[in-house]
């Protein structure tokens, strides 16, 4: 392995590449904005052949190891729209991929007829369907997706991650004793009931710009992180979306769209299931914007925060059962308190 190629900046590890796949001197690069992660994105462009995405990971990289590929491959399988992987260069810690465009669901649907929403929406859902299907019938292989959950201690360090860094260090919130005694025991209620239900495969952050449209249908990419979990989680990352709000009747509908696809029975549980992943949900993701926001400088995630919090206040009004959850959190949060 080369070295020297991995302590490159990304810069000359991509003009490495151009150089190595034989492209024209005058193929131009274009960086495109990535997700929370530290990878870097950027369409290659050749005066004549076609356009490629690379992602360019921090250090090289071992193909048999990288959750990516992995997960790529078993969503092909199910089958899930995914992007082609055209090529893998292990010692420069890049991955090419297809190039889908630019027109996420979330842009796609700001420019739509409610009737096309409503058909994109519903792909999606049938998306999680597939997704959760398909595992039912691969989780014998040893697919790193299938090795990894959102089991109790991974749901209750995220919950914990939103009290360091959305209620500490974005708010600026002191967070006195016996409210983070409150805070934690409504925390590990939450976690070990989500942790109890039965598992299926999540994408884990499946909302709408994680979603591509493309050729008239959906891709499904930033994929490396799927793993087992609650099968109401990606609908509540999907319905409860920080960055994109559907109106209430339509999100019913979507979720009487899924009980059936999926033969669910007892309404009222399933009910309780998706309150609790649209809570933990929003507390893990207003964590992470606040991560971004004041440790990565990356200030695009502030416009997500009040759509956020108000799907928060939405359920907890709403759900009876986590009253000491709401009451704690509205002391911290004035976005919170019941109206």
């Amino acid at each position: 392995m080369n070295r020297s190629h991995t302590s490159s900046t990304t810069d000359e590890r991509i003009a490495l590449w151009v150089k190595q796949a034989n492209l024209s001197s005058k193929t131009k690069v274009e960086f495109l904005a990535g997700d929370a992660s530290d990878r870097r994105f950027a369409r290659i462009i050749p005066p004549k052949n076609q356009t490629s995405i690379l992602v360019v990971h921090n250090d090289s990289i071992d193909p048999t190891q990288l959750p990516m590929l992995q997960v790529t491959e078993l969503f092909r399988k199910l089958p899930v729209s995914v992007p082609k992987i055209h090529d893998v260069v292990p010692e420069l810690g890049i991955v090419v991929v297809e190039d889908l465009g630019d027109t996420t669901l979330e842009s796609a649907v700001s420019n739509s007829t409610t009737e096309q929403r409503s058909r994109y929406y519903q792909e999606a859902v049938n998306i999680i369907v597939t997704i959760q299907r398909g595992s039912q019938r691969s989780s014998t292989t040893d697919n790193v997706a299938f090795t990894v959950a959102l089991d109790f201690d991974k749901l209750l360090f995220e919950l914990n991650f939103f009290v360091e860094h959305f209620l500490i260090n974005y708010l600026g919130r002191r967070v006195p004793r016996n409210v983070q005694e409150r805070l934690d025991d409504e925390f590990q209620k939450l976690a070990s009931e989500m942790s109890q239900e039965p598992r299926v495969l999540c994408h884990r952050d499946f909302h709408s710009r994680n979603l591509m449209v493309y050729k008239s249908r959906l891709y499904v990419i930033d994929l490396q992180d799927a793993r087992m979990g609650p099968d109401t989680y990606d609908l509540a990352s999907l319905l409860r979306d920080s960055y994109m709000e559907l109106p209430t009747a339509e999100i019913e509908q979507l979720l009487a769209l899924y009980s059936q696809l999926m033969n669910i029975s007892d309404a009222s549980a399933f009910r309780d299931r998706f309150i609790r992943a649209s809570l933990q949900r929003n507390l893990k993701a207003l964590g992470t914007f606040g991560y971004q926001t004041t440790l990565k400088g990356k200030t695009r995630y502030l416009k997500a925060i009040p759509l956020t919090l108000k799907y928060l206040h939405k359920t907890l009004t709403t759900a009876p059962r986590y009253q000491g959850l709401h009451e704690t959190l509205s002391l911290l949060v004035p976005e919170l308190a019941p109206s």
